[in-house]
């Protein structure tokens, strides 16, 4: 990583007299990637790898809101660009969420360069992978965050131009705390598969005593065992069976490897999702439409939420914020529903003129048409005003007695 972020940081310099940061209660803030290599299990690694895959799928966009009307506008096109396409030169958009949700969830600390020219504006974002960080204070009070990576190189950056996200944020005021709590549980999901292995080993080794009734130097032992194992403990004996003379016995030793109970075997996985917060059937992609549900709101959302609010301050000024400047990570929900489930939604939306044509192909993964831009609305809603209106009655010129051409009166139809 470091080693083609070179050319971004050259220009990056120290900030005169820095200090290390000291927080109040938790002493210094400084990170290290956790160390109990949980990436090297097989478990923990496809429970993350199912969060990044699907967290991947988020769309970044900038849009700016109306205070007035609290409708949304798109902003800055060379944002969502960015975002939504190409944050570096090096990746795709999924690309960096998926880098970025692993190291999350590896390290409970994800860090990333935001990228900016002379007038703030954002190029590019590159996922940073230190092998040591700390953040440091200048005499004026402002924060920066020094960097260490594998190569040796080192660099500092202003605090605003580094994107955090943490998990398990307790017990220090900067950064999320370490794995350490799922370490026995990691310890033990290796012990099993380091288990399973020797057992399978033993079961495919014959093991046994070849006994001579007489005396046999070294050498001629050496011989006669080679002989022996050629001749009987071949894969090519389809027999299966060993004759001998009365020279020799053979004894047998029977090993009975301690099999690993299926249950001890769950129980171990279970505590790793838990701890992930996920269940086995989103790692094994057979979940249902609640239990798909359940994971977007409980492990997603917090996600998108995280990285929108991130984003959306260190990408833009306070006075840019108030104007409705806003990052948002959003995802159609409803692609993953069941057929059953998006039918009734649209009769229930379209006919409001919630949805457009190209809306509703899109809920249902079918392509856009021409003209897909219009609504359709049922005609037994109608606008506010109107009905406003109608509940007041109407006063038609020409017939002061307040009845219609038809002889009608207006209220009460």
């Amino acid at each position: 990583m470091a080693s083609f972020l070179d050319k971004l940081f050259k220009r990056k310099k120290e900030p005169p007299n820095a200090e290390r940061a000291e927080l109040m209660g938790t002493g210094s803030a400084t990170f290290t990637p956790f160390s109990g290599n949980a990436y090297e299990s097989d478990i923990y690694r496809s429970a993350i790898d199912a969060i990044a895959r699907n967290a991947a799928k988020l769309k970044g966009k900038h849009l700016v809101y109306s205070k007035k009307t609290n409708e949304r506008s798109q902003g800055d096109h060379n944002v969502n660009q960015i975002l939504q396409v190409r944050p570096n030169p090096y990746m795709t958009a999924y690309d960096l969420i998926y880098k970025l949700v692993t190291h999350y969830f590896l390290h409970n600390n994800a860090f990333a360069f935001l990228q900016k020219d002379d007038k703030g504006n954002l190029q590019a974002i590159y996922p940073l992978s230190p092998q040591n960080m700390e953040f440091l204070t200048d005499p004026s009070g402002r924060m920066y965050c020094r960097f260490l990576f594998a190569d040796g190189e080192q660099v500092t950056l202003h605090y605003s131009e580094v994107f955090i996200a943490r998990r398990f944020f307790n017990s220090n005021d900067l950064l999320g705390d370490t794995n350490t709590a799922i370490l026995p549980t990691l310890d033990l999901a290796h012990t099993q598969n380091e288990g399973l292995e020797q057992s399978i080993k033993s079961n495919a080794t014959i093991r046994g005593i070849l006994k001579y009734n007489q005396v046999l130097s070294p050498e001629k032992l050496k011989e006669e065992k080679k002989a022996f194992v050629d001749d009987y403990l071949n894969v090519k004996n389809n027999g299966g069976i060993a004759a001998l003379d009365s020279k020799m016995d053979y004894v047998p030793l029977k090993m009975e490897p301690t099999a690993i109970d299926d249950k001890q075997l769950e129980s171990v996985k279970k505590k790793i999702y838990e701890y992930l917060g996920i269940s086995e059937s989103i790692v094994n992609s057979t979940y249902t439409e609640d239990e798909w549900a359940a994971f977007y709101e409980s492990v997603i959302e917090p996600l998108s939420l995280q990285f929108s609010l991130e984003l959306t301050d260190k990408l833009f000024t306070e006075r840019e914020q108030v104007f409705g400047n806003k990052i948002i990570f959003e995802s159609n929900r409803l692609q993953f529903a069941s057929n059953e489930s998006k039918t009734k939604i649209l009769k229930e939306l379209v006919p409001m003129g919630l949805l457009t044509k190209n809306q509703a192909l899109e809920i249902l993964n079918l392509p856009p048409v021409e003209d897909g831009h219009k609504t359709l609305q049922s005609l037994n809603y109608i606008d506010e005003d109107i009905a406003n209106q109608y509940q007041g009655g109407r006063t038609n010129e020409g017939n002061p007695d307040g009845r219609d051409p038809d002889g009608s009166t207006g209220a009460g139809q």
